[in-house]
């Protein structure tokens, strides 16, 4: 993909910066690992401190220091996920700040203006998310919903794209809870409404079965035009990367590498690791020897265990610099074995050693 701020490859892994910050990483660190693409979060933004003050300071790449591509949500997840402090309507939604407490209303409008202000190279459309277990008439109202949303959202961006501030492209995101038919039918909607140049399939990751994930995918790969980048949300476990790519998806994003790197726990080629155990005390490898990010090429898994058991900060970046880096440099295998025609051969040797690691 070519954005106003560079080239992305795909299958691409996004850090994800909820509060213009990826936790305990820099920008620095984020380049050596690899990153290309960040996301950024717009309703944490938008209540704090801003999207105003981050206009004021030259916009959220010259606040962050980023200068590579930059991903902004609508906020539908997170304002959705303050489950008894919003009202939802079809004009949009009323919520209680989480900063604050003052009541604010966010509108498909709205929600393009803020990611407007913000600057992103890439905007999501506003949608309605549901719980994973969602029933079909509570899965029907969200898709519809979301679907005059994008109406909304489509036509608010096409007003602000006629100024004379950097282009940024506005994506969709297909709804439809875990009924396939629903989904079939809101991407036919979403593809009859404009051409996208990408698309993200949202409510996935949200409390079904993972296989049920999958044949979502499945079911869409078919559907979906070759050349628009697919965007899978939510989703940064290393086992639904492989399986999500071999079912056609190009981009990913989560907090699962630096939340888990800041609990102790790191992917590695051998599987997962927690470094908590007292198994790594007086363990003098490198936490996974295949790696070349700067934990593995200087520390052991001795001195990483020491860190998280001394409560020291360091080690809470050690851990969510390697996991990051672990995805960029699986996002690059995941490419490869695609370009060479033999990702299903790569996928299954992958699986072979990677489920053979510690799990505890």
């Amino acid at each position: 993909m070519t954005l106003p701020h560079g080239e992305v490859e795909t299958p691409c892994f996004m850090p994800v910066g909820t509060q213009g910050t990826v936790r305990t990483l820099s920008p620095n660190d984020l380049r050596a690992a690899g990153a290309s693409l960040v996301l950024a979060n717009t309703y944490r933004l938008h209540v704090r401190p801003g999207e105003d003050v981050v206009g004021r300071l030259g916009g959220l790449h010259r606040l962050m220091g980023w200068d590579r591509p930059l991903l902004t949500d609508s906020g539908g997840f997170q304002v959705f996920s303050l489950e008894g402090s919003r009202t939802v309507s079809d004009d949009g939604v009323e919520f209680q700040s989480h900063v604050d407490g003052s009541r604010r209303f966010l509108t498909p409008e709205r929600a393009v203006e803020i990611q407007w202000a913000l600057g992103a190279d890439v905007a999501m459309a506003f949608d309605h998310v549901v719980p994973g277990g969602a029933d079909e008439a509570t899965a029907r109202d969200a898709l519809e919903r979301t679907l005059k949303w994008l109406e909304r959202c489509a036509r608010r961006h096409g007003e602000l794209s006629d100024g004379p501030t950097v282009q940024q492209t506005l994506w969709p995101i297909l709804q439809g809870g875990a009924h396939s038919h629903l989904r079939i039918e809101g991407l036919r909607r979403i593809l009859d409404q404009a051409e996208w140049t990408g698309l993200a399939v949202g409510g996935l990751s949200v409390g079904e079965p993972k296989a049920v994930m999958y044949e979502t995918l499945e079911q869409l790969e078919p559907r979906l035009p070759p050349a628009v980048p697919r965007y899978l949300m939510g989703v940064g476990v290393p086992e639904d990367l492989v399986a999500a790519v071999a079912r056609g998806v190009d981009l990913f994003d989560c907090v699962a590498p630096t939340r888990n790197g800041r609990n102790g726990a790191a992917y590695t080629a051998d599987g997962p690791v927690n470094i908590r155990n007292a198994a790594h005390r007086d363990d003098a490898r490198p936490l996974d020897p295949t790696c070349d990010c700067e934990t593995c090429t200087t520390f052991s898994r001795g001195y990483l265990r020491h860190l998280f058991v001394a409560e020291e900060l360091l080690g809470l970046r050690l851990l969510s610099l390697h996991n990051v880096r672990y995805l960029m440099r699986l996002t690059a295998e995941m490419r490869a074995a695609v370009r060479a025609g033999d990702y299903e051969r790569w996928a299954a040797d992958w699986r072979r050693r990677y489920t053979q690691g510690e799990t505890t």
